[in-house]
């Protein structure tokens, strides 16, 4: 028989993957369904499960970090209090299974290089309130499973990419474009903000298995890395976008794109997550690029 698992979130970039991840018939969860509900109004949440669900991914939240700088108040209420609303809306239903609160690798802020790739106990020094956000919702949740016995974990997943990311997300915006150019509505110009900075880049269906694989088992009461281990610059994804996508362009800096990058390489660790659950990446760089663009020139062609 099937556990029954309740997932926030499900209709942002990293849910809808995960959506179609668990209709595969080796899943071994049943996804329980949901009525919209809101985060930040607890009545809402007051009637969310008929069934009791025995695992919780907390994927909802809000993440465009611009945004964070802009309203700040409104990130807090979403990412701590709304992660408050669910767990005590949780305990009022008398959960008590599996909660994994899905965070972020931004928490660590600014790291040297000579102290890459970043594990877990690299200290959280979090720089924009987005990152703040998700530390202090980090804290709560392994408060929580302290105070309430359940098993509680968080994720900490760097950066992820593949089909159906917003194009405010840099490969996204690179793909879009780059599907433009060869479609030939858009001129042979590429316009980028800081390029030159590197990332962990994984692929949002190897990130969806490590979520599954940390429900099946991960420890209560720890924090894991979601990452590759590997480190790219934008600039290569762009140029290997290009080459398969067989066009010639320029790459053209739009200060609009620019934001301060202070953290200028990045590369992270998965050893804990890989010996907690034997989880490493399935998916190469190359094939999450044809996966992307090909999504992209399907998208653009409707625009």
């Amino acid at each position: 028989m099937k556990k029954r698992l309740f997932v926030t979130g499900l209709n942002g970039f990293v849910g809808r993957h995960l959506q179609h991840r668990l209709s595969s018939a080796d899943a071994g969860w049943e996804l329980l369904p949901a009525p919209p509900f809101d985060l930040t109004q607890p009545q809402s949440l007051q009637d969310l499960w008929p069934e009791v669900p025995d695992a919780v991914i907390h994927l909802a939240g809000q993440t465009f970090v611009p945004e964070a700088f802009r309203d700040p108040a409104r990130t807090l209420q979403i990412n701590l209090l709304g992660t408050l609303n669910l767990l005590q809306a949780l305990k009022a239903r008398g959960f008590n299974g599996t909660f994994l609160y899905v965070s972020s690798g931004d928490v660590y802020g600014q790291v040297g290089e000579d102290a890459l790739p970043i594990d877990e106990h690299q200290p959280p020094c979090p720089r924009n309130p987005y990152a703040v956000s998700k530390a202090s919702a980090e804290l709560l949740c392994l408060q929580w499973g302290m105070s309430e016995g359940w098993p509680v974990m968080v994720a900490r997943p760097f950066n992820h990419i593949g089909p159906g990311q917003l194009d405010s997300f840099a490969v996204a915006s690179a793909a879009r474009q780059i599907a433009r150019i060869k479609l030939g509505l858009q001129a042979p110009r590429l316009e980028v903000g800081d390029i030159d900075v590197t990332r962990d880049f994984l692929d949002v269906r190897d990130v969806v298995d490590a979520y599954l694989a940390l429900l099946r088992s991960g420890a209560a009461g720890q924090v894991y890395n979601i990452c590759s281990g590997r480190e790219h610059s934008i600039r290569s994804l762009i140029q290997q976008l290009a080459d398969i996508a067989q066009v010639e362009m320029e790459l053209v800096q739009d200060p609009a794109r620019l934001r301060r990058a202070e953290q200028r390489r990045v590369r992270g660790s998965h050893a804990r997550l890989q010996q907690a659950t034997g989880w490493t990446p399935e998916t190469t760089l190359e094939q999450s690029l044809r996966a992307i663009l090909s999504d992209w020139e399907s998208r653009v062609r409707q625009e």
